[in-house]
């Protein structure tokens, strides 16, 4: 049976992500869509390291926040899937984007995304979750993409600040 320091909800929430880098890694799943190792490894903005991000990779699936499966196209990888626990976690990210925006000195390009999932308020979180959900659970598809709308948002971004240097 597993030791928790106490049963308070924060604290046994900090058990599972309060290290230096399980956020980072469900972030870039969540709103980089990578779901193998090497992408996770070469396309994090933070640089882990390889050992670093196995151990969290490990972690993650056994507390439930990550499911891993073999990769049908390629049978020395895997796929690394968010699960309904890691999903719900949008709201706590999204609040954190937006403590960060206001209270640190982001990037224009990297703090977009927050910055619309903060003004999108919950209706655009619940359709980037059940997005999540599609992609990750096999859900039906929403409507409307948020990720696009996102990633859209980001690329604008990219393009106005190379424009101007």
């Amino acid at each position: 049976m597993d030791q928790h320091r106490s049963g308070c909800p924060i604290n046994l929430t900090l058990e599972i992500l309060g290290d230096r880098w399980s956020l980072i890694v469900i972030r870039d799943v969540m709103f980089g869509n990578r779901r193998h190792f090497r992408e996770l490894l070469g396309e994090s903005e933070e640089g882990i390291a390889s050992n670093i991000l196995s151990a969290r990779l490990k972690r993650l699936v056994a507390e439930g926040l990550l499911s891993k499966s073999s990769d049908p196209s390629h049978s020395q990888k895997s796929i690394y899937s968010l699960t309904e626990p890691a999903i719900a976690l949008v709201p706590l990210l999204v609040q954190m984007g937006a403590w960060g925006r206001r209270y640190m000195p982001v990037s224009k390009e990297l703090s977009i995304r927050a910055q619309l999932l903060e003004e999108g308020g919950p209706a655009m979180w619940q359709g980037f979750m059940d997005e999540l959900r599609h992609i990750h659970l096999g859900a039906p598809a929403p409507d409307k993409s948020v990720l696009e709308e996102l990633q859209a948002a980001y690329q604008r971004v990219v393009a106005k600040e190379a424009a101007s240097t």
